[in-house]
């Protein structure tokens, strides 16, 4: 499908814009025609038929109103243009961003954070111009010509043969030059996302950059980016230009032309003046359309660029699955969680999990261990749905994840990441993720359990203190402990743990670990360790490498058996010492 077709096929949640922008330019068509139908016959009756003002004093009233019509249609064109434009705008980013949600962050990790904002921000605002502008003047360019090429032909066969012959020469001319344009404006799209997904690079490795001295070179490099967009962007305008200047010459030629045959035939006394002076009024506005419309492509080639990259990130299919399933989501996610043979594969080429059995059972603590790469935080986000398996089964009390919609799954289940993500809002609204609704007394009592509550005594503001973006204000362990209230708060029957006490001191430590075998009580926990020591008293131990179970059990179990888990053991005292 065309990259034109696909954008006018955004219009159907708006056909009365649509429809009123075609009633517009037909109205604004025939008032062209009026206007120059009224002005040829005033000039005729007062100049030649030596007429006084009072006899043709209605037909300047009709000139009058008629020039007062077509400037409000103007305007009221102008407004249906831009109201169309903004509808589509909101419609393409609420399905540009319901559909990065769906594909979830095993899709946007492997993108550059910069260039998808400046597709879902820059991208769309593109396309203002395409709608307001060129997709409005593509009908005037239709409807005003013909109507003024039938008016012509009605005043002037002759007259009207020379505009027919002559009309395809302006698009024509416009389609050699948009060819260079569409070139131009593709390089300028590329650069303009490359520069603004390395400057977002830049910003959030800034401490990194200020450590190693590499400041100043990434100011080059941006410097150079910068350049590079400039320089296409000029490009493009010298296009721009060269394309007005042979618009405007082939459409002030085609003129030329009706007014020297015009002109010629008036003065052999071949054609009558008023009929002369009414083709000469109506050459340049059967032009005029199309010179507009070449000027109208250039202002929309950036979102016609921009369109592509969106449709490419709104075609990327996200895993389907049914939702038939009537069973009670909070039971499902109590009950016997079992992975049975389950595969899975990053972008069809990197193998990370190879028929992977292991079941999770209610009120268990259950580790997953492994060296790095072994699939532990595959198998979380399969948990999650993040991803969905290529092959196998995991289930729920019996019932596969497959038949439960993935944000009703989620609901029922917390997760505490290594690296929490904190946004900047106050730290009550940071906690009120894991339960929007819940109250202030709730969000106190949460971070109570988290053992947050004692740093957050200590801020001017309280819980209404702005943390910064992610977190910044915050001490690493104050930002897991944030993350440890949001689970207290969501209260979830499955509890997925990313090593959730890393950023802690041994102090706090302890009592985050006590207030967690609180949480734990009667729950499903699932524990990627990272440090095996946080995992001895787990009820089982996974033991993972290269996307296999190898080893299953207890610490004790597993410590008289010369497997994989022993050797971590023994690395992991080693280096502990």
């Amino acid at each position: 499908m065309k990259l034109n077709t696909r954008l006018f096929l955004q219009i159907r949640g708006v056909r009365g814009y649509l429809i009123m922008t075609i009633v517009l330019s037909t109205l604004l068509g025939g008032l062209i025609v009026l206007q120059a139908h009224y002005l040829s016959t005033i000039i005729n009756h007062v100049f030649l038929l030596h007429q006084t003002v009072q006899q043709v004093w209605m037909l300047l009233f009709l000139l009058l109103a008629v020039i007062l019509v077509r400037t409000c249609l103007v305007w009221g064109s102008n407004i249906v243009a831009h109201q169309l434009a903004a509808r589509i705008k909101t419609v393409l980013r609420t399905r540009l961003l319901a559909h990065l949600f769906a594909l979830g962050p095993a899709y946007t990790k492997g993108e550059r954070s910069g260039e998808l904002i400046n597709t879902t921000v820059e991208g769309v605002e593109a396309l203002d111009a395409y709608f307001s502008q060129y997709v409005p003047q593509m009908f005037l360019s239709v409807t005003i010509p013909l109507l003024v090429l039938i008016a012509v032909f009605s005043a002037d066969p002759f007259s009207g043969l020379v505009l027919l012959i002559t009309a395809p020469l302006l698009p024509l001319l416009m389609a050699l030059v948009g060819l260079m344009a569409r070139a131009e404006s593709q390089r300028q799209w590329r650069l303009l996302s490359l520069m603004s997904a390395h400057f977002l690079d830049v910003l959030q490795g800034m401490t990194t950059l200020k450590l190693f001295g590499r400041g100043k070179a990434q100011v080059e490099t941006v410097q150079r980016v910068s350049d590079r967009f400039r320089e296409a962007t000029m490009s493009l305008l010298r296009v721009s230009f060269l394309s007005s200047l042979v618009l405007e010459m082939g459409a002030t030629v085609s003129t030329a032309v009706v007014a020297v045959e015009a002109g010629l035939r008036l003065l052999y006394g071949q054609m009558p003046f008023e009929s002369a002076f009414f083709v000469l009024l109506l050459a340049p506005e059967f032009y005029l359309p199309l010179r507009q419309l070449g000027a109208r492509y250039h202002a929309g080639l950036s979102g016609r660029e921009a369109a592509q990259r969106i449709f490419a990130i709104l075609d990327t299919p996200v895993p389907q699955h049914t939702t038939s399933t009537t069973a009670n989501t909070r039971q499902l996610a109590s009950g016997v969680i079992r992975f049975e043979h389950v595969s899975y594969t990053y972008d069809e080429q990197r193998p990370a999990l190879a028929d992977v059995s292991f079941t999770l059972s209610p009120g268990q603590k259950v580790a997953l261990v492994g060296p790095s790469g072994a699939g532990k935080s595959t198998i979380a986000n399969l948990l999650l749905r993040f991803i969905e398996a290529d092959g196998g089964t995991i289930s729920s009390n019996g019932v596969s994840l497959l038949d439960v919609a993935a944000q009703q799954w989620r609901q029922k289940v917390a997760w505490v990441p290594q690296r929490p993500y904190l946004f900047n809002a106050t730290i009550a609204d940071n906690i009120r993720l894991g339960c929007p609704d819940a109250t202030m007394k709730e969000v106190i009592d949460a971070a109570r359990q988290a053992h947050a509550d004692e740093f957050i005594a200590h801020l001017a503001s309280g819980y209404n203190t702005v943390i910064g973006e992610r977190g910044v204000r915050l001490s690493g362990g104050e930002a897991q402990r944030i993350s440890l209230a949001r689970a207290f708060l969501k209260n979830a029957p499955l509890l997925i743990l990313d090593e959730a006490t890393s950023h802690l001191d041994a102090a706090y430590e302890a009592n985050v670990l006590t207030a967690l075998k609180r949480l734990m009580k009667g729950r499903t926990v699932l524990v990627i360790a990272h440090r095996l020591s946080t995992v001895y008293d787990a009820d089982q131990i996974v033991v993972l490498d290269a996307g296999r179970v190898v080893e299953v059990g207890t610490h004790q179990t597993l410590l008289e058996r010369s497997g994989m888990y022993r050797q971590l053991v023994n690395a992991y005292g080693r280096r502990a010492v």
